[in-house]
């Protein structure tokens, strides 16, 4: 039996729930959004944690999971959980909330059983310039980088680097664009904020997924300098599936194994004369957005996982 954790409709959950209920696995559904009606207890028992899970009448002895699927926001951002304009919805329930949240990741961080993933293991991402270091022991090509917020020393960095891109050093998704003319002009602001900048890499987009021992590769065919924002640039996006070479495939599962994320999202670029560069590592991957493109089953490969059976 395994238990996904997070909110049912979301594409990522739903299409692992269905994957579940396609190949007969037994699963338990934790909604966040439901987290008043679930409680959890903890116990250690002979070295090993223990402890009962309870959502509504229904109660599972937290060792009967084998797996774990987890794919949770913050709780604050819950919309039960945000305050409005009349104060906080019901002080109690975002309390009991919290020391759920709490507890649940606790026992993620002691659980012997299959998890995906840790949140411990997901903070790798919350410094970028702290994965890249991994992403070197891994044997992957990186661009040149600047992380600064002085304006001369990015003006430095664009004399040898004549086409560069900057975007957060920080975990926080945001929009990878060039650095023009414009945005010279307003170099100052960068005094507020390091900022990430790197020689821009020309060639073909691929994003590689990683779930337990099976490997996605995705090519996406855009003109745009951010695919994930096509749309906003007033380009299309398509995307195909893609067979890695079998040196760069274990690159990936070493550097999934170094950041122990049994399922990540890494993207790669490919350069006319073949080099291979690697950008970063996403531990919470939004899969479904490749899987409904492409028609890869990375959730099938999550569940295997999960129950053992990859």
């Amino acid at each position: 039996m395994i238990l996904l954790c997070g909110i049912p409709t979301e594409p990522p959950i739903r299409l692992v729930t269905e994957a579940a209920e396609e190949c007969g696995c037994e699963y338990v559904m934790f909604n966040q959004r439901m987290a008043e009606s679930t409680d959890i207890c903890l116990e250690i028992i002979s070295g090993k944690v223990d402890g009962i899970l309870k959502i509504g009448s229904s109660k599972w002895s937290l060792r009967d999971f084998s797996g774990v699927y987890m794919r949770m926001m913050d709780y604050q951002d819950l919309p039960e959980n945000k305050p409005s304009r009349q104060g906080i919805h019901n002080p109690e329930q975002v309390l009991h909330s919290a020391l759920l949240h709490n507890v649940f990741n606790n026992w993620l961080e002691m659980a012997d059983c299959r998890i995906m993933n840790k949140s411990s293991s997901m903070n790798s991402n919350m410094s970028k310039p702290f994965q890249a270091q991994f992403i070197i022991k891994a044997g992957f090509k990186t661009p040149n980088t600047l992380i600064t917020n002085t304006p001369d020393e990015v003006r430095k960095f664009q004399k040898t680097n004549k086409k560069i891109i900057y975007k957060s050093i920080s975990s926080e998704r945001s929009i990878v664009k060039v650095l023009g003319d414009v945005k010279l002009n307003e170099l100052n602001t960068v005094r507020h904020l390091p900022t990430q900048f790197q020689e821009y890499i020309p060639g073909e987009n691929i994003r590689v997924h990683v779930a337990g021992s099976e490997i996605f590769a995705t090519k996406i065919l855009s003109d745009a300098t951010d695919y994930r924002y096509a749309n906003d640039e007033g380009f299309e996006t398509d995307m195909v599936p893609f067979e890695l070479p079998s040196e760069i495939e274990k690159k990936c599962k070493f550097l999934s194994k170094c950041l122990n994320l049994p399922l990540c999202g890494i993207d790669l670029k490919k350069k006319p004369d073949g080099d291979c560069y690697c950008f970063e590592v996403n531990p919470s991957p939004a899969y479904s957005y490749y899987q409904e493109h492409t028609g890869q089953n990375i959730s099938r490969a999550i569940i295997n996982y999960l129950i053992g059976n990859d």
